[in-house]
């Protein structure tokens, strides 16, 4: 995804800029802001193809700035983060981000995952439309619709319920889930998939009221049911 825009949100120079460099050696063009309320309208004017944002920022922190993004804007978001307790990470997907790294982490790895989650961003022109019951999903422009209401899915949000669409009342485990829709499989990354279903749930179900779509297979994983 080479020439891509990646905005980097992050108050640690030489973390910004060890990110930046690797982002840049791969081809794609970066920008840095340190105080979180320059995000907002940099975003708005910019049009980044991916933010890294640090949870903790001068001036107003990620997850208000990532609240905020999502109530205008779809684009991935990677939180970055250095604390590693669940309940941090809980929140920052409840509002709606695609990832997250745990400081220390490997500037490599950071590289994979923005690749990642930009693949599927972006994707690829295919015409099949995916449906089941009253829940459909174009995979060329990117479309889902319940019961004839647009629905605004995150980057994963998509992903996951393309995948399952594919194959409804298969059972697919979080491994599985992950493997189709990141890519790629880091240590710990499975309880993720549980945010993701919860959101797709809570969305689904705003024209779905009482009706199970998503169902959990305890100790497996995740299926689609009328």
């Amino acid at each position: 995804m080479a020439g891509h825009h990646i905005l980097i949100v992050e108050d640690e120079t030489d973390i910004a800029e060890i990110l930046r460099d690797y982002l840049v050696k791969e081809g794609y063009k970066v920008s840095i802001l340190e105080n979180g309320q320059k995000v907002i309208p940099f975003v708005r004017k910019q049009h980044p193809a991916l933010i890294l944002l640090d949870i903790m920022l001068p001036g107003m922190d990620g997850k208000t700035i990532l609240k905020e993004i999502r109530t205008f804007s779809e684009v991935p978001v990677i939180m970055i983060t250095a604390k590693v307790e669940e309940i941090d990470r809980i929140v920052g997907f409840e509002l709606g981000a695609d990832d997250y790294v745990c400081k220390p982490f490997s500037p490599r790895e950071v590289v994979v995952r923005v690749a990642a989650v930009l693949r599927r961003a972006v994707g690829t022109a295919r015409e099949n439309r995916l449906s089941f019951g009253p829940v459909a999903l174009d995979q060329d422009s990117r479309v889902v619709t319940v019961k004839g209401n647009q629905v605004n899915l995150t980057v994963s949000e998509f992903e996951i319920l393309a995948c399952m669409l594919a194959r409804p009342g298969t059972v697919f485990s979080r491994a599985r889930l992950i493997e189709s829709v990141q890519g790629y499989s880091f240590e710990g990354y499975e309880r993720t998939i549980d945010f993701h279903i919860k959101n797709l749930r809570k969305k689904i179900a705003r024209y779905l009221p009482g009706r199970t779509f998503i169902k959990s297979d305890y100790g497996v994983g995740y299926k689609l049911v009328e």
